[in-house]
């Protein structure tokens, strides 16, 4: 006898309802099908994601600040090969094997880093010699700024209502010993030396294994995804080496127009000042302060307080073309971030790896917007980050 379908009880929405209610509730089990799941799990999911990202952007932030030194090293060689790379390339159109071009392009490049050093290191020992020649000079300029300093403090004393005098709270300091100062030092200059030792191998083995390097990176990724990192580790290295040549020939440029005028102002070592100043004028925020230095104790004995003036117009007019003329020209069009992206990154790396951030900065945002240019979900950012 078949079975009658009306002699089964029939499921209510309202039980269905219950069902899913019941189901939805319980931790660990997913509401029916065809049923929304409650606000309450979504709240619970959004704050699990929220929590989970602030966790991921935490331990970045920590293991870039403790990792800074190995990281700096890292990156410091990455773009040294790049400056590298068409020296190599050229050794190779003539026959020779890609390994020896390699040696051979980091060995000149650390010959023209010793001759350098060499090279600053007399020009500064010959001033050291020199300097007791200018102490009249340095202290009729630091008497100047004192009296002004004195003159200014006495106006603003006149013009301001004077303050009831607070008792001064001495604080007593325990001097620390020679000993201890010197060895602090030597253990963070040893540090930064024997890190600083690893680039030269870093940069040899990164030209050296170039093609091997990039194939195996993009074999990392899964299959769909391996054209999408082909090509975005294509446009990272076209990218760096447009910010290298870009650098160098904004870098050349001021190197020679503040060599004329270090020249006219007849100062000592005008054509290596200018070449110095230059290229210091380069690092940004920080690069005025640092290219005036040069100049400034190159002179003097030799210019006066018009000469000093000249000196500080000069490297700071430089500065001023450089930044607003020829930077957006030669590196600003090629790496295509907008002002307010490169400010905010300076300000970034700045804090959190201080003078090298700073140069490090650009490149490795540039990177950064690349990356989010090639991935769909993080178009967005790309957007937001480019001009």
């Amino acid at each position: 006898m078949a079975a009658n379908p009306a002699d089964f009880p029939q499921e209510s929405e309202h039980d269905s309802a219950r069902i899913a209610e019941v189901g939805s509730d319980e931790p660990g089990t997913t509401a029916a099908p065809g049923v929304s799941p409650p606000d309450a799990v979504r709240v619970t999911d959004q704050r699990s994601s929220t929590a989970q990202w602030i966790i991921a952007i935490v331990a970045l932030l920590a293991a870039l600040y403790f990792g800074k030194l190995v990281l700096i090293v890292i990156m410091v060689s990455i773009l040294l090969a790049f400056v590298l790379a068409p020296l190599v390339d050229l050794l190779s159109q003539v026959r020779v094997p890609h390994w020896a071009g390699a040696l051979i392009a980091v060995l000149l490049f650390c010959g023209a880093l010793y001759g350098l050093a060499n090279l600053s290191y007399n020009k500064a020992a010959s001033f050291v010699e020199e300097l007791p020649k200018y102490r009249g000079e340095i202290q009729s300029l630091t008497r100047k700024l004192w009296q002004k300093e004195q003159m200014l403090e006495k106006n603003t004393s006149q013009v301001l209502p004077s303050k009831t005098p607070k008792a001064r709270v001495v604080e007593v300091e325990q001097p620390s010993s020679w000993t201890s100062a010197l060895t602090s030092s030597l253990g963070t200059a040893t540090e930064i030396a024997l890190a600083a030792s690893f680039v030269p191998f870093l940069a040899y083995f990164m030209l050296s294994w170039q093609d091997h390097v990039r194939s195996a990176t993009v074999l990392l990724f899964p299959r769909e995804e391996r054209t999408i990192a082909y090509a975005t580790l294509g446009a990272i290295v076209k990218m760096v080496r447009a910010f290298i040549v870009g650098n160098l020939i904004v870098g050349l440029l001021i190197s020679g127009a503040s060599t004329a005028a270090f020249g006219f102002l007849h100062l000592p070592y005008f054509y290596f000042l200018g070449f110095i100043s230059g290229f210091l004028s380069l690092i940004p925020y920080l690069g005025p302060l640092l290219a005036i230095v040069p100049p400034m104790l190159s002179g003097l004995g030799v210019v006066h307080d018009a000469g000093f003036l000249a000196i500080l117009l000069t490297v700071f007019g430089l500065h001023i073309f450089a930044m607003n003329v020829l930077y957006p020209k030669f590196v600003g069009s090629r790496l295509q971030l907008n002002p307010l992206a490169v400010t905010l990154a300076l300000l970034f790396w700045g804090w959190l790896w201080g003078a090298m951030g700073l140069v490090l900065a650009i490149p490795m945002t540039a990177a950064l917007k690349i990356i989010c240019d090639h991935v769909p979900r993080y178009r967005a950012y790309g957007l937001w980050l480019g001009e």
